[in-house]
């Protein structure tokens, strides 16, 4: 289980009053998948509290991400493109990756949009966190705006990237969105706080 989500500022308020709630599955037992190149597989056996019978739930331990809003001095937003292997294409998003083992969230932004795109930034400021798919993933993704962006240095992708740094203006921008260009929801999430990015389809 990611014990990193037990942390005091992923803390869920209860809900409301009069809020339907179905009960938490009782959790029976636990097997070891595979280890994954991105993530390792869980097998979960519960108990379905409205049927009682008991069913086993994949859950894919995966390490937290974090992705990053990177504004330019004129205001202008650095996206990257890169093939992804699901579909089988080159999209643009926003940088972005993995957290490395003890390192904290911000620090992780900083070094990814500095190994992506070559931009760095004083001026940081978390825009929240989302979970990407409570369904089966157990990890976190955290937005973080960096504003006045500057290209100071020069990419270090990883191996097994291969990177294009775009910086584009707001409207340049949406039109990756509205063109099907730009459809990762994690990018799309991060921006949300930024940009109202559908306004124009209302």
């Amino acid at each position: 289980m990611n014990r990193d989500l037990k942390r005091e500022d992923e803390v869920i308020q209860p809900a409301p009053a009069g809020l339907p709630t179905p009960q938490d599955w009782e959790h029976v037992s636990s097997a070891a998948g595979p280890e994954l190149f991105v993530c390792k597989a869980r097998f979960d056996t519960l108990i379905n509290p409205r049927t009682e019978v008991e069913m086993v739930r994949t859950v894919l331990e995966t390490p937290n991400w974090v992705n990053i809003v990177a504004l330019t001095r004129d205001r202008k937003i650095v996206l990257v493109r890169q093939f992804r292997f699901g579909p089988s294409r080159v999209t643009t998003e926003i940088p972005g990756g993995v957290i490395d083992p003890g390192e904290t969230h911000e620090a992780a932004a900083r070094r990814e949009l500095r190994e992506e795109t070559g931009y760095t930034s004083d001026k940081w400021r978390l825009l929240g966190w989302v979970e990407p798919n409570p369904a089966f993933h157990d990890n976190l993704c955290y937005h973080w705006l960096a504003e006045d962006c500057e290209q100071t240095e020069e990419c270090e992708p990883d191996p097994g990237e291969d990177i294009g740094v775009i910086a584009l203006s707001e409207p340049d921008m949406r039109r990756e969105v509205s063109e099907g260009r730009l459809r990762h929801v994690l990018a799309l999430s991060g921006l949300s706080h930024v940009f109202d990015l559908w306004s124009d389809e209302r």
